[in-house]
């Protein structure tokens, strides 16, 4: 009987880890590949091009993620099919149109890309939630977004000198290829069972939030949530500016690396993250979990701060840097956007689902981005981005050392406050937290 449950599991996780892991991956191929270029002499209104693009490619992101938390929160089992071809249709559309339309204004295309990926983390991970092996799925699903952003770099280097793409129809063609193949995972995820009983039982069944719900969730909890979105915030702003800038920030062609050089640091930097994280699912108890994430956030914290400020001192080999820079973050980013809120969920028992919190947190965040990028584009337009990437991932590292300790600290009060009988006399058996 045990033999026979362990085989259904290992099934189910890699039908489902598999299916979330690389529909997040092609979903990279669909927004990220023009990072690859460099757009050189080119501008828009008055900015860097590339920058522009960004830019214009964040706010539709960015609108989408504000609509996310109404469409996401609400989206019922039965439309999450529809929605994800829907959004990987326009997406597409809008890269051929960046390719067709005259530059500059081929730019504004690139709005209507954002807009339609943007809430395709939260739908992904609503297949996956609320269930006993989360951990593991969440941890599979997690690392697509660490390895797909150094892939989609290699593979539009790749396109561009090998095939002789142009850096405007580089991102359509990889485009093309990634969406009969999403379309046929995302079917795969549709077919998934529901959460079953004891699914339920260990992790809380998860329902649709409408606009009350969500407020009298956010008012219930709203000291430690604002503490993490704070965080949060930070910790997207350094990652978007790693990822769209990193062929700016680390010398590919001047240090002699291939092309491939990111998709195979990132390998490594998912490995690491995977193991990490799918450990917990032995972790049963809901709370001893949440401070475990919060350990070990606080830690690669500490580490990027001190990496980032001591970068001249230390004289790291550029290899061993990005390493630790993209562990670190990567690390503390994926914990809320894989397993943290999910064990929230079942730690306190709430109705809701955890899409209500990954797109709220993700539209907080991409709004900083955007402010960072406009200001430091208009302001200081000149400036390095290798020093200015190690003192804006410094000064983050030390900041968010702070608000997750603190958020760990009223975790910890909410947690004796609301079972006081659990946390003096942990039963022996399955506790539901």
């Amino acid at each position: 009987m045990n033999r026979s449950k362990t085989l259904s599991d290992i099934l189910f996780i890699l039908w489902a880890g598999g299916a979330a892991l690389l529909s997040y991956s092609l979903v990279y191929a669909l927004r990220k590949p023009f990072t690859a270029a460099e757009f050189e002499g080119l501008a828009f209104c008055g900015m860097d091009y590339k920058i522009a693009v960004t830019v214009v490619q964040i706010l539709g992101y960015l609108l989408a993620k504000f609509l996310g938390i109404k469409i996401i929160s609400e989206l019922r089992r039965e439309s999450r099919l529809g929605f994800i071809l829907l959004s990987v249709g326009i997406a597409e559309t809008a890269l051929v149109f960046f390719a067709v339309l005259p530059v500059p204004w081929n730019v504004l295309a690139m709005f209507f890309n954002g807009l339609a990926l943007g809430c395709m983390w939260g739908v992904i991970f609503s297949f996956i939630e609320g269930r006993r092996v989360t951990d593991l799925l969440a941890s599979l699903l997690g690392i697509s977004m660490v390895v797909s952003s150094g892939t989609a770099k290699s593979v539009g280097l790749y396109v561009m000198s090998h095939f002789h793409v142009s850096e405007f129809w580089m991102p359509a063609v990889i485009g093309a290829c990634a969406l009969p193949l999403l379309c046929l995972l995302g079917y795969c995820l549709h077919c998934l069972p529901a959460p079953s009983g004891e699914d339920i039982l260990r992790k809380s069944e998860r329902c649709t939030l409408d606009g009350a719900q969500r407020l009298a969730l956010f008012r219930r909890y709203m000291p430690f949530l604002v503490m993490l979105f704070l965080a949060n915030l930070m910790l997207v702003v350094v990652r978007d500016i790693k990822e769209d800038f990193l062929v700016k920030i680390f010398d590919v062609e001047g240090g002699g690396y291939s092309s491939w050089v990111f998709a195979k640091l990132d390998s490594v930097v998912t490995l690491v993250i995977l193991a990490l994280f799918g450990l917990m699912i032995f972790v049963r108890s809901n709370f001893r979990a949440l401070l475990l994430l919060l350990g070990l956030v606080i830690a690669g914290m500490l580490v990027m701060a001190y990496v980032s400020f001591r970068y001249e001192a230390l004289r790291l080999d550029p290899l061993v840097w990005l390493f630790i820079q993209s562990l670190c973050l990567y690390v503390a980013y994926l914990s809320f956007q894989t397993i943290f809120f999910d064990r929230f969920i079942a730690c306190f028992r709430i109705r809701g689902n955890v899409g209500f919190f990954i797109v709220l947190i993700d539209f907080i965040g991409y709004t900083g981005t955007v402010l960072v990028l406009t200001v430091k584009e208009f302001c200081s337009p000149d400036v390095e981005w290798l020093p200015f990437y190690n003192r804006l991932a410094g000064y983050v590292g030390i900041a968010c050392t702070v608000l997750f300790a603190g958020a760990a600290v009223y975790l910890v009060r909410r947690y004796r406050r609301e079972h006081p009988f659990l946390v003096a006399a942990p039963a022996p058996a399955v506790a539901i937290d």
